[in-house]
């Protein structure tokens, strides 16, 4: 699955839109290495994000195509 699509079904990014943007402004890192939204995520995947002041890390768990919002939490781990 594409990155900027895992971060908008797992919730950690509203908007795919805005996971394409943040991608681009090289925000978005996989394993230490800034990521392209068209980065195929796996399972064992790091990805850290930064907004402003705010970074978030998440581990990723799962990958599935379409999460509910109960479900969607359980995709990744915080760091």
């Amino acid at each position: 699955m594409r990155l900027d699509k895992y971060l908008k079904v797992s919730r950690l990014v509203k908007r795919r839109t805005v996971a394409n943007e943040l991608c681009d402004a090289k925000h978005v890192t996989v394993n230490g290495k800034v990521a392209r939204a068209s980065y195929d995520v796996k399972v064992g995947d790091e990805i850290e994000i930064t907004m402003g002041s705010r970074v978030i890390r998440a581990k990723v768990l799962t990958v599935v195509e379409h999460a509910t919002k109960e479900t969607a939490g359980e995709m990744y781990q915080l760091l």
